[in-house]
């Protein structure tokens, strides 16, 4: 007759965490609390904030900086950064933009051929970065200069100006308006597109990143590249894929900007890749990889949204939006390190 061997009531094995636990262990959970706390402070000191028309106003704010934000969070989950992303955006409007009206083609040629070239920066991003071992702020910082430099130049020799030339007539441009800008009615509220490309996004990356091998590599290779690479993660095609990502993101983007506003200002992007990162960081991805989620880069978005349309509101000066940012960034981020190392916590 055999007998149970007891275990120890205090055994690590059988600890169950409870859901406050497993609450604080989610990376997007300070950026919830502070999304709250942002709505019912707007709500309080501007009342007009609450109002559909202005809630639809913030989500397509939101979501001009959300649909880069989803992968840029992958990316930093990974490990790494793109400094490009920004002009990036820019580089595919005026490649959709100008080789239309230059070959005076179908506007759908040029869509095709903006999403590979934005595809391709991408790819050679990750591909520069795992050849030459550089760290991914010099490779994409080298990118940037590169295509800030192009997109003002081939505009001037194609054009003759900074701006490219109005597409409204070519080809195609109705449909592919109707697909990256087009107005949602709901409920006699208009909604961006925008709107439900960026849930989209959200839906699709969190899927990636929490049910599938791939986003399996993708925490292994931000957590430690090394360990990961010696368990037979595919280092190489995580991190390529993921700059490719960045670069369909950018792609959409740059879609809607173009079918937008009809016209790019080749100048334009320059700086809104702080922005992505910003939100990425108040959504829970921490600056050394391997922590984070799509949902809390959204939700970063969401809080930069949320902000910029709330000062308007509540009339304050604007000048003070980037004070405010700022503090955001460094509250979330101290919150972000304070939150993970509690859940840590045995």
């Amino acid at each position: 007759m055999t007998t149970a061997t007891a275990i120890p009531a205090g055994d690590e094995r059988l600890a169950r965490r409870s859901p406050i636990r497993k609450a604080l262990g989610r990376p997007e959970v300070g950026a919830v609390i502070g999304a709250v706390a942002m709505f019912v402070f707007f709500a309080i000191v501007a009342p007009v904030f609450t109002q559909a028309d202005s809630i639809s106003t913030v989500l397509y704010g939101s979501s001009t900086i959300g649909i880069m934000a989803v992968g840029v969070s992958l990316l930093m989950i990974g490990g790494e950064f793109d400094l490009s992303a920004g002009v990036g955006v820019i580089s595919s409007s005026l490649t959709a933009s100008l080789s239309s009206w230059y070959f005076a083609t179908n506007i759908w040629v040029g869509v095709a051929l903006a999403l590979v070239l934005s595809l391709g920066v991408g790819a050679l991003n990750g591909w520069i970065l795992i050849r030459t071992k550089l760290p991914s702020f010099i490779v994409t910082l080298a990118t940037f200069l590169m295509l800030t430099g192009l997109n003002l130049a081939i505009t001037r020799i194609v054009s003759g100006g900074v701006a490219t030339p109005d597409v409204s007539d070519l080809d195609g441009f109705a449909v592919a308006q109707q697909l990256f800008a087009a107005d949602v009615p709901i409920g006699g509220v208009t909604v961006k597109i925008t709107v439900f490309i960026w849930i989209a996004l959200v839906l699709v990356a969190s899927y990636i990143l929490l049910r599938t091998r791939v986003g399996n590599s993708i925490f292994a290779v931000g957590g430690d590249e090394i360990a990961a690479r010696a368990v037979g993660v595919p280092v190489t095609k995580t991190k390529i894929g993921l700059f490719m990502g960045v670069g369909f993101c950018a792609w959409i983007a740059g879609m809607h900007n173009l079918f937008a506003f009809n016209v790019v200002q080749s100048g334009e992007g320059i700086g809104n890749e702080f922005l992505y990162i910003i939100a990425a960081v108040i959504g829970g991805c921490l600056l050394t990889g391997g922590y984070g989620s799509a949902v809390g880069g959204a939700i970063g978005a969401l809080i930069f949204g949320m902000a910029n349309k709330g000062i308007v509101y509540a009339q304050w000066n604007p000048d003070w939006f980037k004070f405010f940012l700022g503090l955001m960034l460094l509250l979330a981020t101290i919150i972000n390190l304070i939150v993970k190392k509690r859940a840590e916590q045995k």
